[in-house]
């Protein structure tokens, strides 16, 4: 049973429609206010290697690439802390305040508590105009399916690829690409920190119809070789970029490094290269069915 099983069971409590995106969305006068939270666990989450000041800018990087997906601005960020160490927590701060100022968002408070395991749960707030909200249904036979930036890099750094550390450690939100696809029109968006293919099964389920990717289009990682980058562009996690769809003639974009990787078709599929596509990638598993 992983993460996705177990939303069946949230969206029986809450409804469907609250579980659909990377954020709520809730009106706010003539905005909308998308607000998200994620909560990450030292032995889960943070690579080994990684220090308290990359952590904490880690835990604000994943909130602010869910507000990015909806085509939002990051405007403020919570941070609970369940802290193991004391010393720990400065860099900590420092990290997550430095990553809320690169993306233009204020540290605006949280908790503090005391836990066996350093846990850190990230919640954040932005604003959109509705004309330029992007959910992660639209998506129109005829589309075209683009990705922002290389995949599977911070999987290659994680099978050792050092050239690519700081891909894994220090991920950078797409905050301004992710603006700029919502007011130029695109269709559905998300990102994809779970890796493509999960996140194209998720853009499926949402807007009902579904993907053929031409995997010789995929913009791989830098200095990995074709065939195992290829592996870890489709279901490698932790990359914090965009997966969008758009009608073709927006693109390019200005200001928005994009690859068109292959269209929105109208049957209810993902396909690689004509078969269908191994749904996989990060997810949380758990064993028992309790």
């Amino acid at each position: 049973m992983d993460d996705r099983d177990l939303l069946a069971r949230v969206q029986a409590v809450i409804g469907r429609e609250q579980t659909l995106d990377d954020c709520a969305v809730l009106p706010l006068g003539g905005e909308y206010l998308v607000a998200t939270t994620d909560m990450l666990h030292e032995t889960t989450d943070f690579p080994r290697g990684m220090t308290p000041w990359q952590m904490g800018w880690m835990a604000v990087a994943v909130t602010i690439s869910d507000i990015a997906a909806m085509g939002a601005d990051p405007r403020a960020v919570l941070l609970a802390i369940g802290l193991d160490d004391a010393e720990r927590l400065l860099p900590i701060m420092e990290g997550a305040h430095d990553c809320c100022r690169a993306f233009g968002a204020e540290l605006a408070g949280g908790d503090l508590d005391a836990h066996t395991e350093l846990t850190i749960v990230s919640s954040g707030i932005g604003t959109v105009s509705p004309e330029h909200l992007v959910r992660r249904r639209g998506a129109r036979p005829g589309d075209v399916v683009a990705v922002t930036g290389r995949l599977g890099e911070a999987q290659a750094a994680l099978a050792g690829y050092d050239h690519l550390t700081l891909r894994l450690l220090e991920p950078q939100p797409r905050v301004a690409a992710g603006r700029a696809l919502g007011r130029a029109g695109a269709t559905a968006m998300m990102d994809i920190s779970d890796g493509l293919a999960l996140s194209l099964y998720d853009l499926q389920a949402a807007g009902g119809y579904g993907f053929a990717v031409d995997t010789r289009r995929l913009p791989l990682p830098a200095g990995v070789p074709e065939k195992e980058g290829c592996e870890f562009a489709l279901y490698g996690g932790g990359d914090f970029e965009l997966l969008f769809t758009c009608p073709e003639d927006i693109l390019p974009v200005p200001g928005v490094e994009a690859v068109v990787v292959g269209r929105v078709i109208e049957e209810p599929r993902v396909l690689a290269d004509g078969a269908v596509l191994e749904r996989r990638g990060y997810q949380h598993r758990w064993s028992g069915e309790g």
